[in-house]
């Protein structure tokens, strides 16, 4: 393993991230929370769309489902944040496996426009229901306490964040490493070439679409506890061409591309905020520079230049990946149970 392999910068970065409290100011932690919330955003996409291969707009409104429901039932029930977080990260589990039923039957722009009007028709019914989400003007929820632990709501729901990132992590990358991410990659490289392997699609698809939208639950419930506030705004289309262009730019099918990249578009947003006119310029011109030079994303170009930043399909044995990564014929019944 080299000095600036994938394991050693990992270890760093965390070690970074738990120290965060103490050396920045509120603002700046509140950036660092936004950062780990993207990151489990990012991760659940890329899984989806990276790995999977299903070109999905509705990870936005999971998101947005994930931040209601933890909000609502905070705000309509009464119920306690500690209850409420999970109940949305369910909901938005249901909602992704609802979704992925059509998948079966749609694929490339199709299901792109019709998961696109699903997240339109989510968008409508958070601006429209105010009944049940008070509408455009969005509510205000309670702010959550962590007694007896001596943290405050910034810094405990910060280390909240940071540890779902890192067993979310650690789970995403072990679910790609088993025979799970090798029938996403099945399904992704040729559907009926992976049907004739075993693979059950609506299966695998199901479970893609499932893991985004938990993921995306997570992310929303942390995100209104965070803002204290939920608004319709937050959840739009450009939440979601947001959360693409970190998955293109980290490295599409790479768990680590997704720290990366939500990392690097978070900083770059924040830093060109002052100069709102320019801040759309940059985006674009980033976005069109990774899409044409940089195709592989940060995760792509880091694998090509440095040694120890693989991210096979199977687990490594004495620190050497094996000389497959793909799907063979011997490997048909392990897939298919």
């Amino acid at each position: 393993m080299t000095l600036f392999g994938r394991r050693n910068v990992l270890l760093a970065m965390f070690v970074v991230a738990a120290v965060t409290p103490f050396l920045v100011n509120d603002y700046y932690l509140f950036i660092a929370n936004t950062i780990l919330i993207y990151v489990l955003l990012s991760i659940g996409l890329n899984v989806l769309v990276g790995y999977t291969g299903q070109l999905a707009f509705a990870n936005a409104a999971m998101f947005g489902i994930g931040a209601y429901t933890t909000g609502l039932l905070q705000v309509r029930l009464g119920w306690p944040f500690w209850l409420a977080f999970p109940s949305g990260a369910v909901i938005a589990t249901a909602v992704g496996l609802a979704i992925s039923l059509p998948a079966l039957r749609l694929k490339g722009l199709y299901l792109a426009v019709s998961t696109l009007a699903f997240a339109q028709f989510t968008q409508w019914a958070f601006l429209n229901w105010e009944t049940v989400t008070y509408g455009a003007g969005g509510f205000k929820t309670p702010p959550i306490s962590f007694a007896p632990l001596p943290f405050s709501k910034e810094i405990g729901l910060y280390y909240l964040s940071l540890l779902f990132v890192v067993v979310l992590f650690v789970l995403a990358q072990n679910a790609v490493r088993s025979r799970f991410g090798r029938a996403f990659v099945a399904v992704r490289d040729s559907e009926i070439a992976a049907q004739s392997l075993g693979v059950d699609l609506l299966r695998y698809k199901a479970l893609a679409f499932g893991i985004s939208g938990f993921y995306a639950g997570i992310a929303g419930g942390l995100y209104s506890a965070l803002l204290n506030f939920v608004s319709p705004e937050g959840y739009d289309l450009f939440q979601m061409v947001l959360q693409k262009s970190m998955i293109v730019v980290g490295g599409l099918g790479s768990i680590v591309g997704s720290i990366l990249g939500a990392g690097a578009i978070v900083v770059i947003l924040e830093a060109l905020r002052a100069v709102k006119g320019v801040q759309e310029i940059a985006f674009g011109a980033i976005l069109v520079g990774f899409v044409l030079f940089m195709p592989g994303g940060i995760a792509g170009f880091l694998k090509a230049k440095l040694r120890g930043w693989e991210e096979p399909l199977h687990r490594t044995q004495g620190g050497r990946p094996p000389p497959s990564t793909l799907v063979t014929p011997s490997e048909k019944s392990e897939v298919r149970s």
